[in-house]
């Protein structure tokens, strides 16, 4: 499919409704207002085409720039590609996912992820401690810098509270998938999420809660030491 054809199999697809749902939850224009589920047989049609990820993401079309980053390969990706991606997030849903994917999937992923979680822009810090929530969650345990992830917990119980909005969510939600996929640290993690306690963030005018990363932890495990790892966090 030809990027023109996609762009109009999208606007095919979008609802109003949904374009209200997005605007509540901080997505700006242009949008068409495509749910996820919808955006699947796309994914279908035009899964592996690369040079049309990177056109559907330059786009600026939020569910455009959502599509890409279920059919991009990551691992195929230039670095320079991937800071264009994080400096173009439009709002946290690319930020907090769109990004992370793919950039979870490059072979230089946590390293890339270490320079974007000191950024002073939200939405890039977001993306980095999104991006090595995704990088834990997948990874074996024997190919994790464990150092590294253990100073990082460390760092999110002094730092947490005192982050930026969005950041706050992301690093809570890197302290769950450590107690839940990383068994060497899942015992630091927990203990961790005791010490962190309610995380505050502003969901804008949405019902969307902040999950309580100690409790969360024990019920993803669904009573084992860890989870089993998860193939990929794409959805």
């Amino acid at each position: 499919m030809t990027l023109d054809e996609t762009m109009t199999l999208l606007a095919s697809k979008g609802t109003e409704q949904t374009r209200k749902t997005y605007k509540r939850h901080g997505a700006p224009e242009p949008m068409f207002g495509v749910k996820i589920g919808d955006l699947k047989p796309i994914v279908k049609q035009i899964k592996g085409d690369q040079a049309l990820a990177m056109q559907l993401y330059a786009t600026g079309n939020s569910d455009a720039m959502y599509l890409a980053g279920l059919v991009a390969d990551g691992a195929k990706m230039k670095r320079a590609e991937l800071e264009r991606w994080v400096k173009g997030a439009t709002w946290h849903m690319h930020s907090g996912t769109t990004v992370p994917c793919v950039a979870a999937e490059h072979p230089d992923a946590i390293e890339i992820a270490l320079k974007w979680i000191d950024s002073p822009k939200e939405d890039i810090a977001v993306a980095g401690w999104a991006t090595l929530s995704n990088v834990v969650t997948t990874t074996p345990d024997e190919k994790l810098p464990k150092k590294q992830i253990d100073a990082l917990i460390g760092r999110i119980v002094k730092k947490i509270h005192t982050s930026q909005n969005r950041v706050r969510y992301a690093m809570n939600n890197f302290v769950i998938c450590c107690g839940t996929y990383v068994a060497p640290l899942a015992e630091k993690a927990l203990t961790a999420a005791k010490k962190i306690g309610r995380v505050e963030v502003d969901m804008g005018q949405t019902d969307c809660q902040v999950p309580n990363a100690e409790s969360y932890i024990v019920k993803s495990r669904r009573g084992l030491p860890v989870a089993p790892k998860r193939k990929t966090t794409r959805c």
